[in-house]
């Protein structure tokens, strides 16, 4: 058990390490900052199975973090939830293989409603259908899964939070989000008294 965990530690590890940088990080960031911080709209997340709850783990990390967001499932979305678009909302998909039906789906049926609204990717592979109709793709780097069958998502879902932190954490330093500020909206547990703690003594 001891070297199958050091294994599996270590397989993810280097999926991080080789996680590519590109300037989509930037024009990322610019997009959540202009169409929520600036235009007043929120961010909308979503994925299908375990990049699904990726998708939703992102976007309440926005929430708390001063950006307003929510997960949009994509299956629902074709069943009347779509209308929580409004035009100013940016997508946030999230999708390994970039031909996730249903997400893929989800996109037409947003620029149906809004057919400016930008899409940011967030997949394995820069050949796909996501990335084509992508505004902006961040590329997991396509590391193999660690599950012994190579399907079940494991380091490719891994791979997916870390972007979300990177993507998280960068636009939370732009927006000088302050632990007042967090206090405000993480009353409970442990985070809320830590927050308000760090506030009082600002």
């Amino acid at each position: 058990m001891e070297e199958s965990m050091r294994q599996i530690v270590e397989a993810e590890a280097r999926a991080l390490h080789a996680i590519p940088y590109s300037d989509a990080y930037d024009k990322a960031v610019g997009l959540i900052l202009e169409h929520v911080h600036r235009r007043g709209g929120k961010l909308v997340a979503s994925g299908m199975g375990k990049a699904g709850q990726i998708a939703l783990n992102i976007a309440t990390k926005f929430s708390s973090t001063g950006t307003p967001a929510v997960s949009l499932h994509p299956s629902e979305a074709q069943h009347g939830d779509i209308g929580v678009l409004q035009p100013d909302d940016i997508l946030l998909l999230v999708s390994n293989s970039g031909s996730t039906r249903e997400v893929i789906e989800l996109v037409t049926l947003a620029r149906r409603l809004y057919p400016a609204i930008p899409v940011i990717a967030v997949t394995g592979r820069a050949e796909s259908e996501l990335t084509r109709v992508a505004d902006v793709t961040l590329l997991t780097g396509g590391a193999e899964e660690v599950c012994p069958l190579g399907l079940t998502p494991t380091t490719s879902t891994t791979v997916m939070s870390v972007i979300g932190d990177v993507l998280v954490v960068n636009v939370t330093r732009r927006t000088s989000f302050t632990a007042e500020d967090y206090a405000k909206r993480h009353h409970g547990g442990f985070l809320g008294f830590k927050s308000r703690n760090e506030a009082d003594n600002i």
